[in-house]
C-alpha cells in the first residue's frame, strides 16, 4: 500500500486488533491515570499512599520525590530547602536519566491526555495548521519563570501551572482551574497544533534538559522498510525528532532530547520500523 493512498491518521489494519495497534498508548493512559489515582486516593478516600502532588510528594511515608524544575524555582526564590527535597529531586533526575526526561510528559503528566485529545479532534475535524511559537520559546519561558521566582521570592510557575490546576479541579470541582485546562485544550485545537507541550510548557523544557543524556530511546532499526505512509509523523507530538533517525544516514536511534518516548510511532507503524532500545544500540535490521 502506497503512502499516497492512506488517509490522515489511519492505522494499518494489518497490525492486528484495536488493542494491539494501541498497546503503548493504552499503557501510557494506564500510567497517567494510575498516578492520578495515587494522588487522589488520600484526599478523596482517606487512603494515603502518596501525599502531595507532582511538584513534591512523599510515598508510603518514606520516598520523597521533588520536581527538579520546582526545586530550581525554589532555589531562585531564595527558599531554604530541606534535605528530603534535595534527595527527592536527585531521585527524579536519576530516574529520568534512565527512561528519558520527556517521558514525564507522555507517561505521567495528566495534561498530556488533554493535549492528545485536542490533537485527535484536530485531525478528525481536518483543522489546518495554525500559528506556533518558536521551538525555543519554552526555553525562554523556562528562564523567565526562574527570573520571576528570583524577583518575587516565590515559585512563579506554580501560580499558573495547568498540571496543578488539573489536580485542584479534580479535588474541588468547577472553577478557574478548569478554565485554564480548557484554555490549553482550545489552544492546541484551534490555534497551534501540539502547541502547548511542543512549544510552550516550561516543565517539558526542563525535563528535556535531563533527556539529553537519557538511556532509553526509540529507534528505527528497520528504516529501510519505511514506505513513507507518514503515520508516525501524524501522531508524533515532537515530529521534528523522527526524521534524522528515519531518513538520515547516521544512527537510527532517536537521540533528540525532546522525544517523549510515547511510542506512538511504534504503535502506528505497519512496517514495524520502530522499537524501544538504548542510546548505544546503533544496529540496523538487515
Amino acid at each position: 500500500m502506497s503512502g499516497a493512498s492512506m488517509t490522515a491518521g489511519r492505522i494499518e489494519s494489518a497490525r492486528g486488533g484495536l488493542i494491539a495497534r494501541n498497546r503503548w498508548l493504552l499503557a501510557r493512559r494506564a500510567s497517567q491515570l494510575g498516578v492520578l489515582a495515587l494522588f487522589l486516593l488520600g484526599p478523596l478516600a482517606g487512603v494515603w499512599i502518596v501525599k502531595g502532588n507532582l511538584s513534591s510528594s512523599l510515598t508510603l511515608g518514606v520516598l520523597p520525590l521533588t520536581d527538579p524544575y520546582v526545586l530550581l524555582q525554589s532555589l531562585a526564590a531564595g527558599h531554604a530547602l530541606a534535605g528530603t527535597a534535595l534527595a527527592g529531586a536527585a531521585i527524579v533526575v536519576a530516574f529520568y536519566l534512565l527512561v528519558g526526561g520527556r517521558a514525564y510528559c507522555s507517561w505521567v503528566c495528566p495534561m498530556n491526555m488533554v493535549t492528545d485529545g485536542a490533537a485527535w479532534l484536530r485531525r478528525r475535524l481536518g483543522i489546518p495548521g495554525g500559528r506556533t511559537p518558536s521551538k525555543q520559546f519554552r526555553y525562554w519561558l523556562l528562564g523567565a519563570t526562574l527570573a520571576a521566582s528570583f524577583g518575587a521570592g516565590a515559585i512563579a510557575w506554580e501560580l499558573v501551572n495547568p498540571v496543578s490546576m488539573f489536580h485542584r479541579g479534580l479535588l474541588f470541582g468547577v472553577g478557574l482551574a478548569w478554565l485554564v485546562v480548557l484554555g490549553v485544550f482550545l489552544y492546541d485545537l484551534l490555534v497551534s497544533p501540539r502547541g502547548w507541550c511542543g512549544h510552550v510548557c516550561p516543565v517539558g523544557a526542563a525535563y528535556s534538559l535531563i533527556g539529553k543524556a537519557s538511556v532509553l530511546r526509540v529507534a528505527a532499526p528497520r528504516r529501510a522498510a519505511c514506505d513513507d505512509c507518514g503515520d508516525c509523523f501524524r501522531v508524533c507530538p515532537e515530529v521534528q525528532v523522527i526524521r534524522p533517525a528515519l531518513k538520515g544516514t547516521g544512527t537510527p536511534v532517536i537521540t533528540a532530547a525532546n522525544c517523549t518516548n510515547c511510542a506512538r510511532c511504534i504503535d502506528v507503524c505497519h512496517a514495524n520500523v520502530f522499537r524501544f532500545t538504548h542510546r548505544f544500540d546503533r544496529r540496523e535490521a538487515s
